[in-house]
């Protein structure tokens, strides 16, 4: 083939950087976009917090003159009340320096004082047992094998490892180097050392299993607690009939009645499963909602929460520094910095005008989940509200992705509101949202005797004129969390 050129005419889609800009900031979270902005307030001069409450001092002759008086008397103040060598002897520290209290603000609330925003330090179940080991009388040797013993538990409090894996883990200093040797370390020491950690808080630390666990916690009942032994004996021998909710064959191994065996129900699920979860070393995340929804007069109004949104200006001292006709590298760099801020705060106020918009369309569509709940909830996907504001749908979901609403029913995330929707008999839909809450209604309200198991509520539902089957019952169910019929059954 021979080389040549030609001439074509075609049409392509170019991303401006402001464009980029734009769309990366609408994805973002409200936590997000405040590190964003303070990014760009370090790296662009042109840049400052928008603060009303400060008043911008007046230069002139006048306020110069005022300043330089405040700056004398403010050193003839220091002269006058310099402090004393000695204090008198019947006096107080405070009847001669200024009482002060230290206070810091928080970023989330700066109205609360530094004592109230402090934050515990958090502590693990492991720090929290080697506190414990601490203060109890070991020797060397214990000390060593309880530490291995520790670091073998779980969060939840579990044993993870064997007696045998721990007694290898443990160097020939501490379980010594010849095994034949009597004075060597052995098992039963170990198991010795893990009964000190079954003893500490909380109840139940240290089992390798859930009937141990349980155990545990009723051995270290007083002796006279009402069915200690024979809640001992339904967790020691009879833990699976327990699990499959065999409540007659319980019955007639522990010689028990119906109210007595309830009594013993009530004595074991007041035990803790999980001893380790009491303990938590995780720090609390509390969700800052974009949006603010509230009812006025009948009428549902939507609102920005401006405490999430930054409030940026144009710094008109640097701003003034710009001339016009000077091409030098220091004022194209100002007008570079001055172009690039005018983009940023126009990228904030499009990305605040389409999440108000997008929250108000969303409201106007779920007006009924906000007056009646979850079961009123109105089918809804991405496509409606796009086609109602004349946007794409990807920036739908951009805008709807880690964004909150704070109503009355609750803080949200927009995309809650977004659910696919079932025909029913009566030509319209429903929302899977309001099916899975009129699921988890007739299983609060089914008699624990006889749990409506998933073809039952299928029918119950059928005959409300949602049409679903067993199998999309059954996976509902589960989204929730809820247990099949079989688990749900009580005496």
């Amino acid at each position: 083939m021979k080389p040549s050129l030609q001439l074509r005419i075609g049409q392509n889609l170019t991303m401006t950087p402001q464009l980029q800009q734009a769309i990366r900031l609408l994805q973002l979270s409200s936590l997000e976009l405040r590190t964003e902005v303070q990014e760009a307030l370090e790296s662009n001069m042109m840049l400052e917090v928008d603060e009303d409450d400060e008043e911008e001092p007046v230069e002139g002759p006048e306020n110069d003159s005022k300043q330089a008086a405040d700056t004398v008397e403010a050193e003839s103040g220091l002269q006058n009340d310099s402090l004393p060598d000695d204090l008198p002897v019947d006096s107080v520290w405070d009847d001669v320096y200024d009482s002060y209290s230290y206070q810091t603000t928080s970023v989330a609330d700066p109205e609360l004082s530094g004592y109230d925003n402090q934050r515990a330090p958090s502590e693990s179940l492991h720090d929290y047992l080697r506190w414990q080991l601490n203060l109890t009388p070991t020797s060397e040797t214990d000390r060593a094998i309880a530490m291995a013993i520790i670091d073998a538990l779980d969060d939840d409090g579990y044993l993870t490892l064997s007696l045998e894996d721990i007694h290898e883990t443990l160097g020939p200093d501490i379980k010594g180097d010849d095994p034949q040797d009597e004075s060597s370390l052995g098992i039963e020491e170990v198991r010795a050392v893990l009964h000190i950690i079954q003893a500490m808080d909380p109840p139940g630390v240290g089992a390798t299993d859930l009937r141990e666990c349980l155990s545990i916690q009723l051995r270290q009942l007083p002796a006279d607690v009402a069915w200690r032994d024979k809640a001992l004996m339904l967790v020691d021998q009879h833990l699976q009939a327990l699990a499959s909710r065999d409540y007659n064959q319980l019955m007639r191994q522990l010689r028990l009645n119906r109210e007595e065996l309830q009594q013993v129900l009530d004595l074991v699920q007041s035990l803790n499963p999980r001893p380790g979860g009491q303990i938590q070393d995780t720090q609390p995340e509390y969700i800052v909602p974009d949006v603010y929804v509230r009812k006025e007069k009948g009428v549902w109004k939507v609102e920005l929460n401006n405490e999430a949104i930054p409030q940026l200006r144009i710094n008109s001292s640097y701003a003034q520094m710009i001339k016009r006709a000077d091409n030098s590298s220091d004022n194209t760099s100002l007008k570079n910095h001055l172009q690039e801020a005018r983009w940023f705060i126009k990228s904030l106020q499009s990305r605040s005008e389409t999440l108000l918009r997008v929250a108000t369309a969303i409201v106007e569509r779920q007006q009924a989940f906000l007056e009646q709940g979850e079961e009123a909830m109105k089918p809804l996907v991405l496509h409606d509200i796009a086609e109602a504001l004349g946007m794409h749908e990807s920036t739908i979901s951009r805008v709807t992705t880690r964004k909150y609403m704070h109503t009355p029913r609750g803080i949200f995330e927009l995309k809650y509101f977004f659910s696919s929707h079932v025909s029913t008999s009566m030509g319209g839909t429903c929302s899977s949202t309001s099916i899975r809450a009129q699921i988890k209604k007739l299983i609060s309200e089914e008699p624990p005797q006889k749990p409506l198991s998933d073809s039952k509520l299928a029918s119950i539902l059928s005959e409300r004129g949602i049409e679903v089957a067993r199998r999309t019952v059954a996976k509902y169910r589960e989204a929730m969390s809820i247990p099949p019929s079989n688990e749900r059954k009580h005496l």
